[in-house]
């Protein structure tokens, strides 16, 4: 099994990368495959609506910034993390980016193959406060995409200024390893089911409206 992290800090080794570093001891332990991707601070093109990607099959239009290769990892993960930092209570904006145009290029139809189905969970880092927001807007990918979302013992969030701070924040620590924990189960669940002939549900994808018409 593999579990595919995102890091959506500009920071390589900040606090962000802290709290995915926790989870990933979790996962390393019970002989899970792990990546972390990392954004880092290179411009990141926001997700134009070109409609290139719905009728072609190489992925987004822009090849440069690691949006397709991403989406080709997906396809062989069997679980998500997506991390990121509070900014003025939302996540980064690059993560936002770049997940609109993963999840966009990714899909035709309502229809997401590469995530569809596979457990993901949302993690928020801050000083201070603001991360529930940050929760709530990365939480909203899964939900359109039919992904189940993994929770923990407390909301997914670990605080600090600084990555030395993370480590003070015993309670945070804790719930990113029971929300690896978690993950860790309903990934072994979702293979057994499939091992025992557990169909996946097959959606209706007729029906496309507009508030216009």
């Amino acid at each position: 099994m593999k579990v595919l992290m995102l890091n959506g800090s500009s920071h390589v080794n900040g606090t962000t990368m802290q709290a995915l570093k926790e989870m990933s001891k979790v996962f390393e332990a019970a002989q899970i495959e792990t990546e972390i991707v990392q954004l880092g601070a290179a411009p990141l093109r926001d997700c134009t609506q070109c409609m290139y990607c719905q009728s072609h099959d190489d992925g987004c239009v822009y090849k440069d910034d690691g949006v397709n290769d991403f989406v080709e990892k997906a396809k062989t993960a069997d679980g998500f993390v997506f991390a990121s930092p509070t900014y003025f209570a939302h996540p980064s904006g690059r993560i936002y980016s770049f997940l609109d145009r993963v999840f966009f290029s990714s899909g035709k139809n309502e229809i997401y193959p590469a995530f569809q189905y596979k457990p993901a969970a949302a993690v928020a880092v801050a000083r201070r406060a603001g991360t529930t927001a940050t929760l709530d807007g990365l939480n909203k990918y899964f939900g359109i995409a039919q992904m189940p979302v993994a929770g923990s013992t407390y909301w997914n969030m670990v605080h600090g200024m600084v990555a030395a701070d993370t480590k003070e924040d015993k309670e945070g620590l804790q719930v990113m390893r029971n929300l690896a924990r978690n993950m860790i189960w309903m990934m072994q669940c979702f293979e057994a089911g499939k091992k025992a002939g557990v169909a996946y549900p097959q959606p209706e994808t007729e029906a496309f409206t507009n508030f216009v018409r």
